[in-house]
């Protein structure tokens, strides 16, 4: 398992957030199933950042909390028979990791957003990152169907992590 963290801030973040990163990335590697060693990359920026990227990459000039980019395109969701059928598209040569993706975060909305939502930025940064873990196996939210699918898969995550909204635990 690789897991590339960069920060792209001008300050130091604390190393906590890395830490619950890389636990939901394994948590939820871990809930699929995955049959294969893995590949994420992972960027934290702020606000400027990420609106500078949604902007390039989705046409939208505005920050927003997370963004995802998957490496897989699933036939089905989250099952992964097909993707030994393209190695050079999705495996790593070198290490033959599966390539997930990249996720970005945005520190300045992981921020706000738990003291909008009254909870920690332990818990916001948690589920931020299994979102968009789900986004890198092929979930999405565009219909209320695919949405509640996609919010119960990432609860069952963070609460068998221990990540709940009532969760006192904070980042310092």
């Amino acid at each position: 398992m690789s897991i590339y963290i960069e920060n792209e801030l001008s300050t130091e973040i604390p190393r906590e957030y890395e830490v619950i990163v890389e636990d939901i990335i394994n948590a939820s590697i871990d809930y699929m199933k995955c049959p294969y060693e893995c590949e994420v990359n992972v960027f934290f920026t702020d606000n400027d950042g990420i609106k500078e990227i949604n902007n390039m990459h989705r046409g939208i000039d505005a920050p927003t909390d997370v963004l995802s980019f998957p490496m897989c395109e699933f036939v089905n969701i989250g099952d992964f028979y097909n993707l030994e059928d393209n190695p050079i598209d999705y495996f790593n040569q070198d290490t033959g990791e599966l390539i997930l993706g990249d996720i970005i975060l945005n520190i300045d909305r992981i921020v706000s957003q738990a003291q909008e939502y009254g909870h920690t930025k332990r818990r916001e940064t948690a589920f931020l990152t299994a979102h968009s873990m789900l986004h890198l196996f092929g979930y999405d939210h565009i219909d209320d169907e695919e949405r509640i699918i996609m919010e119960e898969k990432q609860e069952e995550i963070l609460t068998k992590k221990g990540y709940t909204r009532d969760d006192k635990k904070e980042i310092h």
